[in-house]
């Protein structure tokens, strides 16, 4: 087998062969990644009350910013200045940018969108801030992460046929100028790699449709977008099953802002390889924890006496150190530790949760055990549990 000639690569190491589950490794400019991964999510060039430091000790691989919040503070000239990302995080692990597509969907009352791209108001002042697929490729240029979005038009209502097949197709259209902007800017012989996105909503057709349209584009990797943002559980999982199995298996695929435990079993299922969202800091900030007996809420007055770990099957810095008693108390008088303490130990417990399916994968008992998983902690709501059955039945059919 010849060398790669590009800085990124992808390579899958172990299946699962009852599922589409991998594990892998994404190869970039600053390290490899092991797949399937959780990328903590740094909007402004932060992962809240988390230094980079103990990202890397609780597991951490690639990081995610936002284009469209640092492009408004502190401007991505400043920066570039100041290192880029990497330097200006301090962060020397890979890097992942938002292209500012999800803003599209979240500001949608502050924003106009055009043929062309975009008009927002910003957040910050007032200002018009207009992205359009070409300046968004520019500002994350500039910014200097190992991976780019392509900038897409997530739909604010992906059951809506007609708004769905308008913001799939002006994606698509969108891509193919990103993708001439970004070889413009020297690409990945830079050392920056561009995604392409899937949209399509709830609607299978278009979600095939759109697959067909993005890997088009010989690109690094790509990403099921337009997921988690108003559908329900059922199409939203649907939407996956449909389009991750279709993207090219030797390049890595990333669903973009899914975030629970039951939700990585589901996706990873599928063989998505990456995945953001803010849940675990998030949810540290409002006092709740994911703990191996449940979702845990430490302002409960059950915990004032507890004398016992956070979870004690965990080995994050918060268990090992600080009862739920304690916990309760920084919860309940507003301490600024508690939301850090509770957000490292989510992020320790999504981040062990991945690495456990990576074990599995490689042991050959990725299938088992997800059921067996799915079964202590989601009951009957499992989704391996119809995933396996219908897997299998699929096989016998071909």
């Amino acid at each position: 087998m010849s060398e790669p000639t590009s800085p990124f690569h992808f390579e899958a190491l172990h299946t699962c062969p009852d599922t589409g589950a991998r594990a892998g490794r994404f190869h970039t400019p600053h390290g490899i990644v092991e797949t399937p991964a959780f990328m903590p999510v740094g909007t402004r060039g932060t992962v809240k009350g988390i230094p980079p430091w103990e990202l890397r000790e609780l597991g951490s691989q690639m990081l995610l910013a936002n284009t469209y919040h640092l492009h408004l503070r502190p401007g991505e000239d400043v920066v570039a200045e100041l290192g880029g990302l990497h330097g200006f995080m301090g962060w020397d692990g890979p890097i992942l940018t938002d292209s500012g597509g999800y803003q599209v969907f979240s500001l949608s009352e502050i924003r106009r969108i055009d043929e062309d791209g975009v008009s927002f108001k910003s957040v910050v002042d007032g200002d018009r801030i207009r992205l359009t697929p070409e300046r968004a490729v520019e500002v994350q240029t500039k910014l200097g992460a190992d991976v780019i979005m392509a900038f897409d038009h997530c739909p604010s209502n992906p059951l809506d046929r007609d708004e769905v097949e308008t913001a799939t197709r002006r994606t698509h259209d969108w891509l193919a100028r990103c993708v001439r902007r970004h070889r413009e800017l020297g690409g990945e012989e830079r050392g920056q790699a561009l995604f392409g996105i899937v949209q399509g909503g709830a609607f299978e057709e278009l979600r095939l449709r759109s697959v067909e349209a993005i890997t088009s584009h010989d690109l690094a990797g790509y990403a099921v977008g337009g997921v988690s943002v108003g559908e329900g559980r059922e199409s939203m999982r649907r939407a996956v099953e449909v389009a991750a199995p279709a993207l090219p298996a030797e390049k890595p695929r990333y669903l973009m802002g899914i975030g629970t435990p039951e939700d990585f079993l589901h996706a990873v299922g599928h063989g998505c390889d990456l995945f953001d969202c803010v849940t675990p800091t998030r949810h540290g900030r409002t006092h709740q924890a994911f703990t191996s007996y449940g979702r845990v809420n430490l302002r409960n007055a059950k915990w004032e006496r507890d004398a016992e770990p956070l979870d004690p099957t965990c080995g994050c810095r918060t268990c090992t150190h600080f009862s739920r008693g304690y916990l309760r108390h920084l919860c309940k008088t507003g301490e600024m530790l508690a939301g850090i303490l509770l957000s490292l130990h989510n992020l320790h417990y999504f981040n062990e949760l991945l690495a456990e399916m990576r074990r599995q994968l490689a042991a050959g008992t990725f299938g088992a055990w997800s059921v067996k998983y799915g079964v202590r902690h989601f009951s009957s709501a499992s989704p391996l549990l119809e995933v396996l059955p219908r897997v299998a039945k699929e096989k016998k059919s071909d």
